[in-house]
């Protein structure tokens, strides 16, 4: 999987009308000019030739540069991939939080009220646009009522001031992962209640907050962590469009600025680690499946 994307990825950006000797020498550059500068850099190299180069500079850490300045790619990313990686998660904690109480509320108050209200909120947060509901909240919380900032530093990690700043990109982010996750909770709750150890446990005597609470709930969150790290990656690409709503200087604003500073190095390097992140947190994932039914481990 890593070397698929990373051929992928190099081999759509070899497809870049953008030459890299202009983004480095200049629009005003001699044609002689251009021609030395492929030559140093072996881009008039077979493009498998430059794909094995490529990776060997890869597997040594090495993305290349980028700019006028020869500014490290490498440079770029560790700066970026903190800030994505914070802004990911914590609107997936916000997502798993708020659609687990929702879904598990929604099976146990089945074709109820409180049920249909929360059909209502999922369908609509799943229909939400994040960049969008963005653009909302930075309107109501930042134009009209002056609570939160829109754009500025960070501040220190959960200091108060990331907290602020924080706080209306997760929210964004998170929604259309709440609106699916309540779903696909609610309905593995069901059809987890609906079994007969469950019936049977709560005839012999047991109560019933105890069996949701030692084995249906366990049972039932096997296919919700299943979406759920699919939905991840995702989550990683959301999080660079809201990057660039947020001015928050991730991933996001990384490939922008790549983008309009034709840049194809810089883009190539961070599309590369997006994408190995997204498979190694799938990875992860998929080892907590064990941990979470051990009944796994014998399949």
């Amino acid at each position: 999987m890593v070397l698929g994307a990373t051929l992928l990825v190099f081999v759509l950006m070899s497809f870049s009308p953008i030459d890299p000797a202009y983004s480095q020498l200049g629009e005003n550059v001699t044609p002689e000019a251009v021609a030395q500068y492929h030559k140093t850099h072996g881009l008039d190299d077979p493009l498998p030739v430059r794909y094995v180069r490529y990776m060997g500079g890869f597997m040594q850490g090495d993305l290349g540069t980028y700019g006028v300045s020869n500014a490290s790619v490498n440079a770029k990313i560790s700066e970026a991939l903190p800030i994505t990686m914070q802004l990911t998660f914590f609107g997936l904690i916000i997502g798993t939080i708020l659609s687990f109480v929702l879904g598990v509320v929604a099976a146990l108050y089945r074709d109820q009220w409180p049920d249909q209200l929360i059909r209502v909120i999922s369908i609509l947060a799943l229909a939400t646009p994040s960049f969008w509901l963005a653009v909302l909240l930075i309107l109501l919380f930042s134009a009209n009522l002056h609570v939160l900032p829109a754009s500025g530093p960070l501040g220190v990690f959960l200091s108060v001031s990331w907290w602020r700043r924080m706080i209306m990109p997760a929210v964004a982010l998170a929604m259309p992962l709440t609106g699916q996750l309540t779903r696909v909770i609610r309905t593995s709750m069901v059809e987890e209640l609906d079994k007969d150890y469950v019936r049977t446990a709560i005839g012999a005597g047991i109560p019933k907050r105890v069996v949701i609470a030692k084995n249906v709930l366990r049972n039932a969150l096997i296919t919700p962590v299943t979406t759920l790290g699919m939905k991840i990656g995702y989550l990683l690409g959301g999080a660079v469009v809201i990057e660039c709503v947020f001015s928050i200087p991730g991933m996001g604003t990384a490939i922008t600025t790549g983008i309009q500073g034709n840049e194809p190095n810089l883009v190539q390097g961070v599309v590369i680690v997006v994408a190995l992140s997204f498979i190694i947190i799938n990875i992860v994932v998929d080892m907590l499946y064990i941990l979470i039914n051990p009944r796994i481990r014998t399949v």
